[in-house]
């Protein structure tokens, strides 16, 4: 296809497309003549990605050419620069495929940002080791469980080692269910996108959920009858 056909397919502007293609974001189409060049479902995929990472996730644009260099070369110098701290993974026994790395640099640029935070973390990392999960102690969700570990400290409720264990036995439920659904076809970044939209889209609902759940069960324990089958839930009960 052309690039004007690209245009129209993505629904990205030309002036857009162009950008991309200058920053090495998006790889160049086939030259078919001097002035023209051919593009294809690949360079489809790619925009679609790139406007996943940027505009529904909220990755800066630098951020997003990072992860897109490792999904194009796992072993590039973006590689090197997440082993020095911009989210690349350690020896830790995961694959070595480029998607893990990629992976922790988007989803390090999700919010909440905590940029200045610097391990060590010893309140997340002896929960992570008690419940004996694999993980890079630069991934932004370890500093995320420092902080939060240290908030429920100070307000007077500390996590157990009962709570951990079945939070984490839960979690570990809901992340195999979605990592069993990434798509097998459309290649990394495909499974970029569905890991990471999948990340920041549906933290929320998870919080949601769960404040939702305290609601019924609480108001079963206190003898509260369930509403009729078809009826409205009172607001705030």
């Amino acid at each position: 296809m052309r690039i004007s056909e690209l245009v129209e397919r993505t629904g990205v502007p030309l002036a857009t497309v162009k950008f991309y293609l200058r920053q090495g974001m998006l790889p160049p189409g086939e030259a078919v003549s001097a002035t023209r060049a051919e593009y294809g479902e690949a360079h489809v995929r790619r925009i679609g990605l790139i406007r996943a990472l940027s505009d529904v996730a909220g990755l800066p644009l630098g951020r997003v050419k990072d992860v897109l260099d490792l999904i194009d070369e796992p072993g590039g110098e973006a590689a090197d620069q997440g082993q020095d701290g911009g989210g690349g993974l350690p020896d830790t026994g995961l694959p070595d495929t480029g998607l893990f790395d990629a992976l922790g640099q988007a989803v390090a640029a999700l919010p909440p940002y905590l940029e200045d935070a610097q391990p060590p973390f010893p309140r997340a990392e002896a929960a992570i080791a008690a419940i004996g999960q694999v993980y890079d102690e630069r991934y932004a969700a370890v500093a995320q469980l420092e902080r939060a570990l240290e908030a429920v400290e100070a307000g007077g409720i500390p996590m157990t080692e009962e709570r951990l264990h079945v939070y984490a036995a839960h979690l570990r439920a809901m992340a195999e269910y979605d990592l069993s659904r990434m798509p097998e076809d459309g290649g990394r970044e495909a499974q970029l996108g569905y890991a990471v939209l999948g990340t920041a889209l549906y933290d929320p609902v998870v919080a949601a959920l769960r404040r939702l759940a305290h609601q019924d069960v609480a108001a079963r324990r206190l003898g509260a009858p369930p509403p009729p089958a078809g009826a409205e839930t009172p607001k705030g009960t």
